[in-house]
């Protein structure tokens, strides 16, 4: 595990602002959804034996570990690749919704509350993964790692443009280095106004059901825009590049 950073830290007034935003929106939106957290409990159970929650190990704030919080999707006790495809058949049918929906993901207000996570950061990875590349993680690792942020948004349908007979091979080599890319350039530029666009644009994707691109330069979301498909002729292996605007 990398044990030196470059903190990209922003002024102690930054710190304690997003510290702030966190607690604020995560224990709010966490009251507010305890009804819906207590509907999804039972679908869980009634759908499939096992636990209503998951643990995932990643690598968080300064290469320390943690279980990030989800709700359970896949059948327990399932193996197989670390990276969930389109048509899983380790997926069950409530997983199937909480995946496409989102949901699987509300859980991590809990990582948020306890400060191992931040609303807006970089998505924490799984240790093998920041194993291959330590010296590129550093700056990355030196923030809290988020629900969502510029990597997030880009790759929000990640599943869909993995290759199925390799996942993990491809996402090494295709995916992995764009989002530490994005994930690079929030966390050397970061701030709390760009914390709270970020947190809009994921509010436009997930509720208002739009895909969001965010440009490969400068960081700023947007509507992704849409080019006819017989106008412009996209080969399979070319499908990652369009989660991010060049």
């Amino acid at each position: 595990m990398i044990r030196e950073y470059e903190d990209p830290s922003g002024p102690p007034r930054d710190a304690a602002a997003t510290r702030a935003l966190d607690l604020v929106v995560a224990v709010l939106v966490g009251i507010a959804s305890l009804p819906l957290v207590a509907l999804i409990a039972v679908a869980i159970k009634v759908d499939s034996r096992g636990p209503v929650f998951f643990r995932c190990r990643r690598v968080g704030h300064r290469g320390t570990p943690f279980g990030m919080l989800k709700f359970r999707k896949m059948v327990d006790g399932a193996g197989g690749p670390g990276l969930t495809a389109v048509h899983d058949d380790r997926l069950t049918r409530v997983g199937r919704l909480l995946g496409h929906s989102k949901l699987d993901e509300l859980p991590q207000l809990w990582n948020v509350v306890r400060g191992q996570m931040s609303l807006v950061g970089p998505r924490p990875e799984d240790p093998r993964f920041v194993e291959t590349q330590q010296a590129a993680f550093a700056p990355i690792l030196a923030v809290k790692p988020g629900m969502t942020g510029l990597s997030q948004l880009a790759f929000a349908n990640e599943s869909a443009i993995l290759d199925p007979d390799d996942r993990v091979g491809d996402y090494l080599r295709r995916i992995l280095p764009q989002k530490m890319a994005l994930d690079t350039l929030y966390a050397r530029r970061r701030t709390v106004g760009q914390d709270v666009g970020i947190l809009w644009w994921t509010a436009v994707a997930v509720l208002g059901r739009r895909d969001v691109a965010v440009h490969r330069v400068t960081g700023r979301p947007g509507l992704r825009r849409r080019v006819p498909l017989e106008a412009a002729p996209v080969a399979p292996t070319s499908l990652a590049r369009m989660e991010v605007r060049p």
